[in-house]
């Protein structure tokens, strides 16, 4: 196999590891009915002026599967980071008491936990097109090197093991799926 071509193939799978990464770190942010600190990941509170991620500002950390407790380094930003929690849309309710905020992380209804299903579902279809997509490319690639003189019979072969490479990844993405669905639905 030529350096080209092998070039191609680890480019491929970079790509897809990638994508196989962001669905990792996007299923992390489905709740699954326990306190996580990465639900909070995302929230933007004013902070000085300036709008910063929420975890730059305290610490967040889960003492039970159903409470969530953020701690503010500088106490006087203590309502902005309520104001922002509330604001995030999350369906949390914090309790201030001066110090440190409480949330209660509700158990999710029958109703919630099919919809975060769904999106799971969606996350990891846009995943599994990402996947197609960096097959895409590097088929291309591989044309434009048969064009550019390689010989044909490897080109067939390079092209034999992007697919292996792909139905390999989409494989990993239905077995995530299938490990966030039984997370989400086990009550």
């Amino acid at each position: 196999m030529t350096e080209e071509s092998q070039f191609i193939l680890e480019t491929a799978a970079e790509g897809m590891e990638k994508s196989l990464e962001h669905l990792e770190r996007e299923y992390q942010k489905i709740r699954a009915g326990k306190a996580n600190p990465i639900m909070l990941s995302g929230v933007l509170v004013e902070y000085y002026g300036a709008l910063v991620p929420l975890e730059q500002t305290a610490t967040i950390h889960a003492p039970d599967p159903r409470q969530l407790i953020v701690q503010p380094f500088d106490k006087s930003s203590i309502n902005n980071l309520d104001k922002a929690i509330r604001n995030a849309n999350l369906g949390f309710n914090p309790a201030n008491d001066g110090d440190i905020l409480r949330i209660q992380v509700p158990p999710l209804s029958e109703e919630r936990r099919r919809d975060l299903v769904k999106r799971a579902k969606s996350e990891s279809e846009d995943t599994k097109v990402g996947i197609r997509n960096v097959r895409r490319q590097a088929n291309e690639e591989v044309k434009q090197l048969e064009k550019d003189g390689a010989p044909e019979d490897e080109m067939k072969r390079v092209m034999e093991k992007i697919q292996q490479l792909t139905d390999e990844y989409i494989k990993k993405v239905d077995h995530l799926l299938e490990l966030k669905e039984k997370d989400i639905l086990t009550v």
